[in-house]
């Protein structure tokens, strides 16, 4: 065969191929492969969809062996017509299969999901043949004139090799940049890890996650790992750059910080090209026409610095907010019977470390029976980081009618742009508690009661044998019995009184009774996430638990809150090594847990197992 007659069967290749490629956008997902084959040719199976995909499935490939993929490409165009814009993505998925032995092999459906849809191909069969004597012949001559043409050479020069483009950190790298490395303890800090390239890049994969040692982070990728791509200026190259990873950091401790390399492995498409010869073979020098062949590279990120200031001495009332905050909030009603119930919100908003905050601690009045509050979030983590709102709600029952005035409350959170403490308040607000219809609850005793009940004391008359003319004023055994019983419960009330008033100004060890309390109601919504698959929610339970625990058990501010308080703390408490040892290995565990690899819900039981045990020993 001439070089006029190889020329022409190339355009016919592409020929046919635009014409699979036709059929293919009648489907949903289209398949593009041949029919049959020779035992031991490679060949293409490509995947095309119509759409911007946000997850794409190997199929099962039958027995055929695979050489590579998938190698996946996107495709835009906008086309004009009747004065209006209309803009079509195209996704590519493709694979290099061999087919080694003789048969029928059938290629199964591709998986692959569109805004939230999924979509399957239709299943494909390859007939895998050997050539006749004759073929074989045909293909030795074919494989034999390719040989010629690449070293066939007029200006004598050597022959011709196709070598693949360079690969080098100038035209290929990741890159790791931060909004701030010098924030204050609890601030918002963004991280972006970028991949940066000059070279088309078929697949990539993350091996190693930063630990992220000291910091409490936040996943801000957004969901299905769709990429933000651009193209960017860096010393005077252009490159294109896709933003492969985004989270948000809070320090939990001042001082020298760093963020760890990133590794991940990237497949880059490279060109194979020709030299130019001056022959007719120069008309081939084509893109379409070259292979391109997949280089495997391993990259990471530079280890970034960070100095991270202490906050200043905090104020009362400080419960740990760093960022920017507003609150809100108040009774639901100016008034309600005596006994029934009325809640009381507060609700704080804004962008920062909103679930690393410790519940506020508004005042209710002492004839108030207060219920833990009900926790409700309302987070969004987005680009710019973690923010939306928390609301605490209060559900308290008066137990005495009157006028009562629950006081201001005031939010103090540390705001960062500034450098100081901000206050927010919500005034103080009037509660009238009206006597009760007596189907309720307890009614309690109101100013009216104590008046009438002095009243009804004058119309008890003696009965029977308490005092009677002839008896010589013999008092019967029941009213001592009465009595002791009356003085017994009076000296009883004032005791119980006494120590609830004690309690209520021992705030230490009102702290230490709750901690375990506390951490085993957390450690109950922590399994609840853990049941669910809800890994965020999960860590954030299990962190609020074993944290406040600690907090409340050794009376440790949460401002400062750190593993090096907890170990200063624990030490000048004499608490036992082996309690010290196992508390400081479930801190550093959780906060390691969430970035190991591997399977997340088994993670996830070991890290809920690990505090059960150390929040019970802590009781």
């Amino acid at each position: 065969m001439g070089a006029f007659g190889w020329a022409m069967k190339k355009i016919l290749t592409v020929m046919l191929l635009a014409h699979w490629v036709a059929v293919a956008m009648c489907q949903t997902i289209g398949v593009q492969a041949p029919k049959s084959v020779y035992v031991g040719d490679n060949f293409t199976v490509r995947f095309t969809i119509d759409a911007r995909v946000s997850s794409f499935a190997d199929p099962d490939f039958g027995g055929l062996r695979k050489l590579q993929g998938p190698s996946t490409s996107m495709s835009s165009s906008i086309s004009f017509a009747g004065g209006r814009s209309t803009a079509t993505v195209q996704s590519t998925y493709s694979y290099v299969l061999g087919a080694d032995k003789e048969g029928t092999f059938t290629i199964g459906p591709a998986t692959c999901k569109v805004d939230g849809k999924e979509l399957h191909s239709e299943s494909w069969t390859v007939s895998v043949v050997k050539p006749t004597a004759a073929q074989q012949a045909q293909r030795q001559q074919q494989q034999q004139q390719q040989q010629q043409r690449r070293a066939y050479n007029p200006w004598g020069d050597e022959p011709q090799q196709s070598a693949a483009a360079e690969i080098t950190d100038k035209n290929l790298f990741v890159r790791a940049s931060v909004s701030k490395t010098n924030p204050y303890q609890g601030e918002q800090v963004i991280v972006t890890y970028k991949i940066y390239t000059q070279v088309a890049i078929s697949d990539y994969g993350i091996d190693k996650l930063p630990d992220n040692r000291g910091f409490w982070a936040e996943d801000l990728t957004p969901q299905g790992g769709r990429m933000k791509q651009y193209e960017e200026v860096v010393d005077g190259q252009r490159y294109q750059v896709a933003e492969i990873r985004r989270g948000a950091l809070f320090a939990q401790q001042s001082g020298n910080l760093a963020i760890e390399p990133l590794d991940m492995t990237v497949l880059a498409m490279v060109q194979r090209s020709r030299r130019r010869t001056g022959s007719i073979f120069d008309l081939l020098d084509d893109a379409f026409f070259n292979s391109r062949e997949a280089v495997q590279r391993q990259l990471s990120s530079r280890r970034i610095a960070m100095k991270v200031k202490p906050l200043p001495d905090a104020p009362d009332g400080f419960t740990g907010a760093v960022g920017h905050f507003d609150v809100e909030g108040g009774l639901a009603e100016g008034s309600v019977k005596l006994g029934d119930a009325v809640s009381y919100k507060i609700t704080i908003s804004g962008a920062g470390n909103l679930m690393l905050v410790g519940a506020p601690s508004p005042k209710f009045p002492s004839t108030f029976e207060a219920y833990e509050p009900q926790v409700d979030d309302n987070l969004h983590r987005g680009e710019n980081g973690v923010s939306g709102s928390r609301t605490y709600e209060w559900v308290i029952i008066p137990r005495s009618q009157g006028q009562y005035t629950i006081p201001e409350f005031q939010f103090v959170y540390f705001d960062p742009s500034a450098g100081r403490y901000v206050t927010k308040t919500i005034a103080a607000q009037t509660l009238e508690v009206a006597k009760g219809d007596g189907r309720g609850g307890s009614q309690g005793v109101g100013k009216d009661d104590v008046k009438l009940l002095g009243n009804d004391i004058g119309y008890i008359h003696p009965i029977g044998s308490l005092s009677t003319k002839g008896d010589g004023g013999r008092v019967p055994l029941v009213f001592w019995i009465v009595l002791a019983a009356v003085v017994l419960a009076t000296v009883g009330a004032d005791l119980y009184i006494k120590k609830h008033r004690a309690d209520e100004l021992d705030v230490v060890g009102t702290r230490q009774k709750r901690a375990v309390r506390m951490a085993r109601k957390r450690l109950k919504q922590a399994e609840v996430h853990l049941r669910a698959g809800e890994q965020a929610p999960f860590y954030e339970a299990i962190y609020r638990a074993i944290w406040g625990c600690l907090a409340d058990k050794y009376s440790i501010e949460l401002s400062r809150l750190s593993r090096e308080t907890v170990a200063e703390c624990l030490q000048n408490k004499q608490v036992a090594d082996e309690q010290q040892a196992r508390i400081m290995k479930v801190l550093q565990d959780v906060d390691m847990a969430r970035f190991a690899p591997g399977d997340a819900h088994a993670q996830m039981q070991s890290i809920y197992d690990e505090t059960l045990q150390t929040i019970v020993a802590l009781s």
